[in-house]
Formats: C-alpha cells, sequence, structure tokens
C-alpha cells in the first residue's frame, strides 16, 4: 500500500510509505510513480535521506538520465550558491524566478528529482504551479489562439532578471547558448496540454517586444495565481520529484552564504515535449 494525499488544488501530492529500499526493491514502484507524477505533477517524499548512489538508481529506473560531468555520480547536478561546489552557482540566481528546466534546449527535461542535503534558514523554499491547469483554465477561443503561438527562450533572458545591467562579455558569454523556439501551447505524447511559460521566454514571434512582453506577463501570473501555487518548505532528507512538462517553478531567495546544497538528477523519457 502507498499512501497519497493532495497538497493542492491543482498540483502536489505527498506520497507515505516509501523508504529508500522500496525505491530500488518494488517492482511495482516505478509504474506507480510516473502514473502519480503524470496525474499530480509534484510528488513529495519526506524523510528519505537519499545518497547519492540511491537517487541515482532510483532515477535510472524512472528514465533516462542527464550527465553533467565526471566523478563518481557524474549524474547528480549540486544545487548551491556556494561556488567552491558547483562551478555554475552564479547562474542559480536564474531559478528565483519562475521556469521550467531545459527549454534553451531543443526538448525540455521530462522530469526532476531534488533531494535536500543542507537546507536554507531563511528562504529556499520552493514553489510550484501546473501549466496543464493553466491551460485548462483557458477559454475556448484562448485556446485555439494560442495553439498558433511560438515563443523565442534564451538563457540571457533569464540572467537579465537578476542581472539587469550587464558588461558585454557577461552577454556575449550567455549568447553562446542560442535561443530555442518553443509553442506556446505543448501538446503531449499522453494528448494533454500545457503552457510552455517562464523566465527563459525572451519574445513572441510576430508580435512587437512590448506587446509580446505584456502578453508572456500577463499569462504567467494567471498561472501562478497564490490560490495555484504548492510551496513547499524543505527539511533535509525529503525528495521532490517534478513534471517539468507541465509544471513551472522557483526557488525563493536565500543568502548566498546559505548552507543549502540540493542534489538534482534530471530525466529525459517517453513523457518529454513533442
Amino acid at each position: 500500500m502507498i499512501t497519497i494525499q493532495k497538497l493542492s488544488p491543482t498540483v502536489g501530492a505527498e506520497v507515505a510509505d516509501v523508504d529508500p529500499t522500496r525505491l530500488l526493491g518494488d517492482e511495482t514502484l516505478t509504474a506507480w510513480t510516473l502514473e502519480a507524477l503524470e496525474e499530480h505533477g509534484v510528488l513529495v517524499f519526506r524523510g528519505l535521506h537519499l545518497d547519492d548512489a540511491t537517487q541515482v538508481a532510483f532515477s535510472k529506473r524512472l528514465g533516462r538520465v542527464e550527465v553533467f560531468g565526471k566523478g563518481e555520480h557524474p549524474e547528480i547536478f549540486r544545487v548551491t550558491l556556494d561556488p567552491a561546489k558547483n562551478r555554475a552557482a552564479s547562474y542559480l540566481r536564474g531559478t528565483f524566478d519562475w521556469h521550467i528546466d531545459g527549454l534553451t534546449e531543443d526538448i525540455p527535461i521530462m522530469a526532476t528529482l531534488l533531494a535536500a542535503h543542507a537546507v536554507a534558514t531563511a528562504g529556499g523554499e520552493t514553489e510550484f504551479a501546473s501549466t496543464y491547469a493553466a491551460y485548462d483554465d483557458l477559454s475556448d477561443e484562448e485556446k485555439e489562439r494560442f495553439c498558433a503561438i511560438r515563443v523565442v527562450h534564451s538563457l540571457e533572458a533569464t540572467q537579465r532578471l537578476v542581472n539587469p545591467n550587464p558588461t558585454s562579455e557577461e552577454v556575449e558569454l550567455w549568447r553562446q547558448r542560442p535561443a530555442k523556439v518553443h509553442p506556446l501551447v505543448s501538446t503531449h505524447l499522453s494528448g494533454r496540454r500545457s503552457l510552455v511559460l517562464g523566465a527563459t521566454t525572451e519574445s513572441v514571434v510576430g508580435m512587437e517586444p512590448t506587446e509580446g512582453r505584456a502578453f508572456l506577463d500577463g499569462l504567467l501570473a494567471r498561472a501562478t495565481a497564490p490560490d495555484r501555487v504548492y510551496h513547499h518548505e524543505w527539511e533535509v532528507g525529503d525528495l521532490v520529484i517534478w513534471d517539468n512538462t507541465g509544471v513551472l517553478h522557483r526557488a525563493l531567495p536565500y543568502d548566498a552564504t546559505s548552507p543549502r546544497d540540493m542534489h538534482r538528477t534530471t530525466l529525459y523519457g517517453k513523457e518529454a515535449v513533442q
């Protein structure tokens, strides 16, 4: 038996009756997890205290796992503002804004697993909002019109939100990662539809910049209205999995000297956005 309890009307559920041994030993848990993730968008497992080996092994049961570097567990990406632990720490300030991971790639990430090894004394919570629900709440006219809209996504867009006055060298570095164009409405292999929004949005194809920015900002505000958000307060040992193709997320700001240290694995798979 697995007990599951919804955490908000539109996104998130907490899972009980699962421990690290069951993650790797229960042959039925993989399919159950993917089905529950499809239904709830975010799954919260409290008190697992996973080591990296177990997190990687469980991730591989769920799908193809991205490799970030070298070492004993190259699939682990450490989410920390400490540059001694992550050389890309300065870019992680961009995670303080609503976003979907991987939108500067051709195919965004399917899902993310994040395990809490250390938490911030203040701030550092993570918030989630369903873009499936955001699409479902559109009017019929909006659904039809939005299916024709395409949006440009870039690393530069995310970085300008936290660094509005960059040097020419910084801009040049950001633009080394090419912008990507994605449909505003994503149709998934399951047939469900979701909106593709967030901090990576740079412009709307065919719209004047000011008009496009206002349109995207207004749509994001609707999708992330307070009553549509699950607010997760981290405890050491938590594991949270979210459907990155249908859920926006953001970390609430925390101090750069904070001990907060999250270990992330990311998945690609059958439910990648089409």
